[in-house]
């Protein structure tokens, strides 16, 4: 059969089992089965490659801030982090909304990860937003979509996966998204005090200044194990003292003792139960990466890539058009597999043709990273937004609404920038020389 025909057939094939709701490592593991068994590939070389890849250390970053992110969520800095940001803004309208977007955004700093920053911050500002005078759809939809922070802000998860399948620094990668992580972060906060203008919120009477100063300085030494983890992290992957991998271990390790005998918020019980629940999630993802890094490779084996680019090329020049096609095709990547997922069979196909555009590696981790994270609370997929509506027993016609509003007006305008700017990916990582 023809390479390309068995291609476009195994797509198919994965379509139809996505819609069949069948686990995702299962899907593409039937359609890279396919293509072993119809398009001629050879196994021995996509094994050793595969098994290659796998064995180095830069993959031990991801499960590690899975474990670091469950640990944090236990341990109770989640909640000083809060409770310090809470001290400056939290009287004023719309000042808590404010205080959940920015503490998502450390929270992800610290873990990587999406899930964490709605699953550590969700529980504890969700009914806060609600006492206030928040609808629950929109209190739910804010802290859910601001979690997607947490896959810009570095240290992230999802460019560990992107530098390593790119051979692409991975410094670098996290440096790229920070310019639109933090843009994502304002223009957030800005929507959020637009609409607590329709909100009849209730807010605590200004504090005499002795006392907010008396507060602050209290939450500030409460809040001082939890502050000392992201410096440890950031300064540490910045100041050249830890890989990315080494970092992750050790905001593991610090999370323990701080929620052991620090905070005494977690028991040794605990601490078992969320080193289980991080080996499930571990074990599910590294399958995927297994699973997703063969197909990918057996896809560039059979040239998908260089038949990608001269189809487009076929169809139109114009590096505009080019771009707007691929966002729309990493949108709807992002819709239907998870951020991981899409970074990893994506990443390789896409490279060549981005190459041909002139659009850089560092530039391409921050394109991808923009809209692979917005597939998180994107419907069908929406991993990130099903958790968030759990954990703030929202429905999902509360949280559509407010949801497409923060993506339409704060997400979509900085994936556009995002690609049509290079300044905004390439500054950071050409000022510290890559």
């Amino acid at each position: 059969m023809n390479s390309l025909v068995a291609v476009g057939l195994s797509i198919i094939l994965l379509i139809f089992l996505l819609m069949l709701s069948i686990p995702l490592p299962y899907c593409f593991g039937g359609s890279l089965a396919f293509l072993v068994l119809t398009a001629g590939v050879s196994m021995k070389s996509m094994m050793l490659y595969t098994f290659a890849q796998c064995t180095g250390t830069v993959l031990l970053a991801s499960p590690m801030f899975i474990l670091a992110g469950n640990y944090m969520g236990g341990s109770g800095i989640s909640s000083r982090l809060l409770d310090f940001a809470d001290a400056f803004i939290g009287r004023i309208k719309g000042g808590l909304g404010v205080v959940s977007i920015v503490t998502c955004a450390i929270i992800g700093a610290i873990s990587g990860s999406g899930f964490t920053g709605v699953a550590a911050t969700g529980p504890i500002m969700i009914p806060r937003m609600e006492e206030q005078g928040y609808p629950r759809g929109f209190a739910t939809a804010l802290v859910t979509v601001s979690s997607v922070l947490g896959l810009l802000i570095p240290p992230s998860a999802i460019m560990v996966i992107y530098g390593w399948v790119t051979e692409t620094s991975i410094l670098a990668c996290f440096l790229s998204t920070v310019l639109p992580g933090l843009l994502v972060t304002f223009l957030f906060c800005v929507i959020n005090m637009v609409e607590c203008k329709k909100f009849d919120l209730k807010v605590m009477p200004p504090m005499p200044m002795s006392e907010k100063l008396t507060m602050i300085r209290k939450r500030f030494v409460s809040a001082i194990p939890a502050l000392v983890m992201p410096i440890i992290i950031l300064g540490g992957i910045y100041g050249g003292v830890f890989t990315p991998t080494e970092a992750a271990s050790v905001a593991a390790i610090y999370a323990l003792p701080v929620g052991l005998f620090i905070y005494k918020d977690m028991k040794l019980s605990d601490v078992k139960k969320l080193t289980f629940n991080s080996l499930c999630s571990i074990g599910a993802i590294m399958t995927m990466i297994i699973v997703c890094l063969m197909l990918a490779q057996t896809l560039v084996m059979l040239k998908v890539p260089q038949a990608i680019a001269a189809w487009i090329f076929s169809l139109t020049n114009n590096r505009i058009i080019i771009l707007i096609v691929v966002n729309l095709f990493l949108f709807v990547v992002g819709m239907i597999v998870n951020d991981s997922t899409g970074m990893l069979i994506c990443g390789p196909l896409l490279l060549p043709l981005m190459h041909e555009i002139g659009v850089s590696n560092v530039q391409l981790a921050a394109i991808m990273g923009v809209n692979l994270a917005m597939g998180g609370v994107t419907p069908p997929y929406a991993s990130i937004l099903y958790l968030g509506m759990r954990i703030g027993n929202a429905e999902f016609k509360e949280i559509f609404g407010p949801t497409m509003k923060l993506l339409i007006f704060g997400y979509v305008p900085v994936v556009f920038l995002t690609s049509f700017c290079p300044f905004l990916s390439e500054w950071l990582p050409g000022l510290l020389g890559y």
